[in-house]
């Protein structure tokens, strides 16, 4: 993997290394795991959130850098920068995500994914689909080397397709060697040039339109060979 870059919204700081950046991701992706299977109805969010930190703090990760996100039910509609409403029950046949930023020695990592407990069709559709739209997305961007702005814009046509609408307050994000706002803190959906491996995270948060629930994934943006 080539990841040599010129443009100044993908430069990185003086720690970045790959080995580095992929261990963030793969302990980010084990914690995410782990905080599922904790996750039972009747839980309460709030709960959650703090059963979330210390799952990460008891695998040794510096808590976040942005704040820690479990959502359950209704609460999964909202745009990550708005509160949950507080005080929301996981029932028994309900969808949840989560959406950590744990910080791994000197490295970022972040990652989101759906869970369905129980029996909904509707709700267990909307996580897959979240799941697969950002496979879609990365595929092309690995394909045809489009623009961060034509990825996202792929990404709304396919949504509107699958029947949900995407929410474009999560429009990706970069990632690096702490802290990557001190280098670039716009968004992917709005980089006009082909994203370089290494260097983004790819959001993709569905809305049902009826307004119910949500579903969210997001992982790094990095080539097939990362996913067998």
């Amino acid at each position: 993997m080539n990841t040599a870059v010129t443009n100044p919204a993908e430069r990185v700081g003086p720690s970045f290394s790959v080995d580095g950046m992929l261990l963030a991701r793969n302990k980010t992706r084990e914690a995410i795991s782990k905080i599922a299977s904790g996750i039972k109805a009747g839980m309460v969010e709030e709960d959650a959130v703090d059963m979330a930190k210390t799952v990460m703090s008891e695998m040794g990760l510096a808590l976040s850098w942005h704040p820690t996100r479990v959502r359950f039910g209704s609460n999964t509609m909202k745009p990550m920068k708005v509160a949950s409403v507080p005080g929301v029950m996981l029932k028994e046949n309900d969808i949840f995500f989560l959406d950590i930023a744990p910080r791994v020695e000197k490295w970022e990592g972040d990652g989101g994914k759906s869970f369905v407990i129980g029996h909904n069709q509707e709700y267990a559709r909307c996580a897959i689909d979240a799941e697969t739209l950002f496979h879609d997305v990365r595929r092309i961007w690995e394909k045809e080397k489009l623009t961060g702005a034509k990825l996202y814009a792929f990404a709304d046509k396919t949504a509107k397709e699958m029947g949900w609408e995407l929410n474009f307050d999560l429009p990706g994000h970069r990632v690096s060697d702490f802290p990557h706002a001190t280098i670039y803190t716009g968004s992917l959906a709005e980089f006009e040039s082909s994203p370089s491996p290494m260097r983004w995270i790819l959001e993709i948060h569905l809305r049902d339109p009826q307004g119910r629930f949500g579903a969210f994934f997001e992982d790094m943006l990095l080539e097939d060979c990362y996913y067998r």
